[in-house]
């Protein structure tokens, strides 16, 4: 039987010894010398960039809309069918928040997991469970739902209170953690803005992968972050916690040893996320 997504994931944090998910989130207007505002180089470019960190991360996140706005799927296929070559036991997180019900999202659920191969693909929950039970038909699959979001207008419905008495983020914690949580696929995207928060949603879901964006450009604070969401032994966690760094790592610099570069900044991010792991609860 193939590994499933939460087997990857504890082996890639085994076997890297790292928390540091890298986001590639290619923009050709930041591409380095002769590449830039190239689009067709947006396979080689993060191809390169895989190839320079690929045994110092946990995951890997291609974010789906900075593909297709240059008609670039064709290279985002290239570019999983290259991880799974390079780097075939480091899970791969396609970030495309799709949020539809029937038919539709079986074909959402076809992109994400025939066409391109991820492991585990962001989702919107707020359609209800028929949004999301397509995608769960894929065994082994991982789907990580929105739940608080690193952006401030998050607040808007996020954090409005239910007549339960739960705030609505608190809500979708408490679904996927249990009733939702058919086949133990599930995860939960926390931002690293609200490390308060994420401590709350590690609370009410114990068990659950929590992917974490926002530190870096957003002002999220990466070792705050991992202190809110990591329980476990020095070796292993009981839900996952990825650490999502992309402009940081991407664009490290932009000259010819951008690559040399990004390494550098993703060892330094690992070892910050590992020295914060040490002391988590």
């Amino acid at each position: 039987m193939a590994p499933t997504f939460t087997d990857k994931l504890a082996a890639a944090e085994r076997r890297n010894d790292s928390l540091l998910c890298v986001g590639l989130d290619p923009d050709p207007a930041k591409f380095p010398g002769a590449w830039q505002h190239d689009p067709s180089r947006i396979f080689d470019f993060c191809a390169t960039i895989v190839d320079a960190t690929h045994d110092l991360v946990i995951a890997f996140k291609p974010q789906i809309a900075y593909f297709a706005a240059h008609r670039a799927e064709e290279q985002l296929e290239r570019l999983m069918a290259h991880i799974r070559r390079v780097a075939p036991d480091v899970p791969v997180i396609l970030d495309a928040k799709r949020g539809d019900i029937g038919a539709t999202a079986e074909q959402y659920a076809r992109e994400a997991f025939e066409r391109y191969q991820a492991d585990a693909v962001t989702l919107s929950p707020f359609m209800g469970f028929d949004s999301i039970e397509p995608y769960l038909r894929f065994a082994g699959k991982g789907l990580i739902l929105l739940c608080r979001t690193s952006n401030l207008g998050g607040s808007d419905l996020q954090a409005q209170r239910l007549a339960n008495g739960d705030l609505l983020y608190e809500y979708i914690a408490r679904l996927a953690q249990g009733e939702w949580n058919h086949n133990g696929q599930l995860g939960l995207v926390v931002g690293a803005t609200f490390p308060g928060e994420i401590t709350r949603v590690r609370a009410l879901a114990p068990t659950l992968p929590l992917l974490i964006p926002g530190i870096g450009a957003q002002g999220g604070d990466a070792q705050a972050s991992v202190r809110a969401g990591w329980r476990g032994s020095a070796s292993t966690t009981t839900g996952a916690v990825i650490v999502n760094s992309a402009r940081a790592v991407l664009y490290a610099s932009r000259g010819n040893e951008f690559a040399a570069d990004a390494r550098r900044v993703a060892r330094e991010t690992r070892a910050l996320l590992g020295a914060a792991r040490e002391i988590a609860p």
